[in-house]
């Protein structure tokens, strides 16, 4: 799914996203009456995270984005600045003893690597070549309240 995001400077803009926020936050709860319950809070983590991340500046322009010939998917990816960012997203309803991030494991990482490199090719090999990629790790704890998210950009690299 493609994002498109207006960029409304200034107090305009924080209410323009927050109604946005908000109709979104409705629908999908409609939306997911029928799913079951770990996907429902994965789905909010993620939503959550898109929003927080477009108050930070970050550009989104994907959302669980998939590639035919792989398994698996990223669950945002977005402009921080000139950095193309690929942003794994972990939602927890409760904090226990291992934060939602340290769920982010080899495997998970090595996915995420080669869906990167999928994107990646839509662009000009020249253009490639020259953008720089960073993989984020966003956790989101869905505690009652407002959620509470933990964004680690960089937090592991291309080895």
């Amino acid at each position: 799914m493609i994002l498109q995001t207006m960029a409304i400077p200034g107090k305009l803009g924080r209410v323009w996203l927050d109604a946005q926020e908000s109709a979104l936050t409705r629908l999908s709860r409609l939306a997911a009456k029928e799913m079951p319950g770990n996907l429902r809070t994965g789905l909010a983590g993620e939503q959550a995270a898109l929003f927080a991340l477009r108050r930070r500046g970050v550009v989104i322009v994907a959302r669980r984005w998939t590639s035919a010939r792989l398994r698996g998917d990223v669950d945002l990816i977005g402009w921080d600045g000139a950095t193309l960012c690929f942003f794994e997203v972990k939602t927890r309803t409760a904090r226990d003893m291992t934060p939602a991030e340290t769920q982010v494991d080899d495997d998970k990482r090595r996915t995420l690597r080669s869906l990167a490199r999928a994107y990646l090719r839509s662009f000009a090999a020249a253009q490639r070549a020259s953008i720089p990629v960073r993989f984020d790790v966003v956790s989101v704890y869905l505690l009652g309240g407002a959620p509470e998210i933990d964004h680690f950009p960089g937090a592991f690299g291309w080895s």
